[in-house]
């Protein structure tokens, strides 16, 4: 496309997006960015996705906060905290200067109560399994479940009225069951006591994660009521709106226009108000990737979260030529102490882009792996023959894969290649194991070794009896890039195995729902992080984890990451983890992991500063800061 085309797009985009800014008598944000993807949802107990978290971390306040560029925990609406010696019990004093955006004071009753919303299962929240780390809390979890299906025993036959007397009885009688069961206790006002169930060291981290954080009670409760046909309470969101939503965290919401805008203005009951960097955040919805770079391009935005164009390899191609020009330059500032950010805006200074250069898109480490699934069930949700339930044969395959040629040739976005599944240097005090790399000879031993050999000379394995390996069926979801990375994947096997496989291709969700049933043999998948823990990537794989969607079930690997749980050595519990680590990636293998996952940004470094580089990749929102 010439660039006499592109200008009259880049006009025509930037007028678009700047008619959906100036739709409203407000003045320009100090701050606009597109978001990975639309909110779906400003409940911190009911969030799910990247992008809401994203808004909650500018909202809302919990007990505590990460540094965004350490990941250590520091302050937040406590301030102090202690945690006894058999690391089961955690006393927060809450500061005294918290406030909501309304006035109000921020107590431990709004943690209490905001926490036992997660512990319901009417909620219906995304990361209860999180609160069961508390002491009763999965058997309050599991109890409120037993009553709803009772209610509708009892309820049979009963009108309207009778059926929501039945389920407010029932209401009352969950709620007085927390207290009395559930380790969270408010002692008073600005103190908070909780107890778990077993020793949990990334506790904190968790506490600082999105669905931890408070709501208002007195906003939220209006919202709520019984619902006569199940017996349980449902939540209508109207108080997530403008001017509804009342906030403890850095902003408050000022829009909310779904799938057009989000807009927040600095919170002046906010403690730590000093701290915010822009008095204002702009969030634009743009779901097509192409029309947000040209929305970044025209100036429209200062930051986009995620580059999701067909053309960014070639954009980082272009980044490169930048770099390679000043790369002495750049190793010299860093030397300096400078981080990344410092020296590029150093550079963008002293040595802007030239022709075929760019310096405004950025890929940066995430805490993320793509991999593959094998099916570890002993057959096929078919009943047919499961040849993935055998260790040396997921060995062999993974060996079979040449994960540098498909960061070169096929992503062509040089992603960490990755032979385990926990990126490498992202929890500090885990060494992680080495996993299984490029070796096809080996692949082809591992493979004769559990009976598969080409007997016959035909170019194809085949066991003792003659009868042909089973077809590798692989299934991903229709998205080009999943396609490419699937043929390109058969196309090892087959070459390197001698095995014949073939391709399952299905809509997203279709996909999913086939994960969730183990309904695959070898499938597509991909996880990020929770939390700062190894057993974020870990637990995949433990018996019966609702995210285990290879169905591996191994007792051995079980009974270390039990004890793992009650280890209070932390020392003790990190080599504990890395020996079920190495178990998962050298042994086992229930996961191939092909590449660690990148982050693409575009911002220009002379202008936007404060953007974290940590795997994490949170981005408060509040800390960023435009040079104007």
């Amino acid at each position: 496309m010439g660039m006499r085309t592109i200008l009259p797009i880049l006009l025509l985009v930037g007028l678009l997006i700047g008619a959906v800014i100036l739709d409203r008598p407000q003045p320009p944000a100090d701050l606009t960015f597109i978001n990975r993807g639309e909110v779906h949802s400003l409940d911190p107990q009911r969030m799910s996705w990247l992008q809401d978290f994203r808004i909650a971390d500018a909202l809302y306040e919990g007990l505590v906060n990460y540094d965004n560029d350490t990941f250590e925990i520091v302050p937040g609406v406590a301030e102090t905290w202690s945690v006894s010696p058999d690391g089961l019990t955690y006393t927060f004093h809450l500061r005294e200067n918290a406030k909501w955006s309304n006035g109000d004071t921020v107590t431990a009753q709004d943690f209490a109560y905001s926490w036992r919303r997660a512990l319901f299962p009417d909620t219906v929240a995304g990361y209860a399994d999180l609160f069961f780390k508390i002491k009763g809390g999965r058997a309050f979890f599991d109890w409120r479940a037993k009553q709803l299906q009772e209610f509708a025993v009892q309820a049979a036959g009963m009108d309207e009225t009778a059926r929501l007397r039945l389920a407010q009885q029932m209401l009352d009688e969950a709620q007085q069951r927390y207290e009395e069961t559930v380790g969270v206790d408010p002692v008073d006002p600005r103190t908070l006591v909780v107890t778990l169930e077993v020793p949990t060291p990334y506790m904190l981290d968790l506490l600082a994660f999105g669905p931890f954080k408070p709501v208002h009670r007195p906003t939220v409760e209006p919202y709520l009521h019984l619902d006569a046909a199940s017996g349980a309470f449902r939540q209508h969101y109207g108080w997530t709106k403008p001017p509804l939503l009342i906030s403890n965290g850095p902003y408050v919401l000022t829009v909310w226009r779904y799938m057009r805008d989000l807009r927040m203005e600095r919170n002046p009951y906010y403690w730590n108000s000093a701290a915010v960097k822009s008095d204002s955040v702009l969030c634009i919805a743009v779901e097509d990737a192409n029309t947000a770079v040209l929305a970044y391009e025209t100036g429209t935005i200062d930051w986009l979260s995620d580059v999701g164009v067909d053309y960014r390899a070639d954009m980082l191609a272009q980044k490169q030529k930048y770099m390679d020009r000043n790369a002495v330059r750049y190793q010299e500032l860093r030397d300096q102490g400078k981080s990344y950010n410092e020296a590029m805006e150093i550079l963008a200074r002293e040595s802007p882009p030239q022709a075929g250069e760019r310096n405004d898109i950025h890929a940066f480490a995430a805490y993320g792996t793509y991999f593959y699934n094998f099916n570890c069930q002993q057959t096929l949700n078919g009943g047919e023959f499961n040849p993935f339930k055998d260790a040396r044969v997921r060995r062999a395959f993974a060996r079979a894969v040449d994960k540098q040629a498909i960061v070169d040739r096929v992503t062509r976005m040089r992603q960490p290649v990755a032979n385990v599944l926990i990126p490498p240097g992202s929890i500090a005090g885990f060494e992680g194991a080495k996993g299984i790399g490029y070796d096809p000879a080996k692949g082809r031993a591992e493979l004769a070794e559990a009976g598969w050999e080409d007997r016959n000379g035909d170019g194809y394995i085949e066991d003792a009896s003659g009868k042909p390996f089973p077809t590798v069926e692989i299934l991903f979801p229709s998205v080009a890039e999943h396609k490419s990375i699937a043929q390109a994947i058969a196309n090892m096997w087959e070459r390197n195995l001698g095995v014949t496989c073939r391709l399952r291709e299905e809509e997203t969700k279709v996909q999913a729902a086939h994960l969730q049933e183990h309904d695959f043999m070898v499938s597509r998948g991909n996880w990020y992080g929770d939390y700062g823990d190894p057993t974020t990537f870990l637990d995949l794989d433990r018996t019966g984890n609702s995210n285990n969607d290879r169905n591996y079930s191994n007792p051995v690997f079980d009974e270390l990451m039990d004890r793992a749980d009650k280890e209070l050595d932390p020392e003790k519990r990190m080599r504990i983890l890395e020996e079920a680590d190495a178990m998962m990636v050298n042994e086992e293998v229930p996961i191939l992991p092909l590449y660690h996952q990148v982050t693409l940004y575009m911002y220009d470094p002379a202008k936007l500063r404060n953007v974290s580089t940590h795997p994490r990749l949170t981005q408060f929102l509040w800390e960023m800061e435009v040079v104007k």
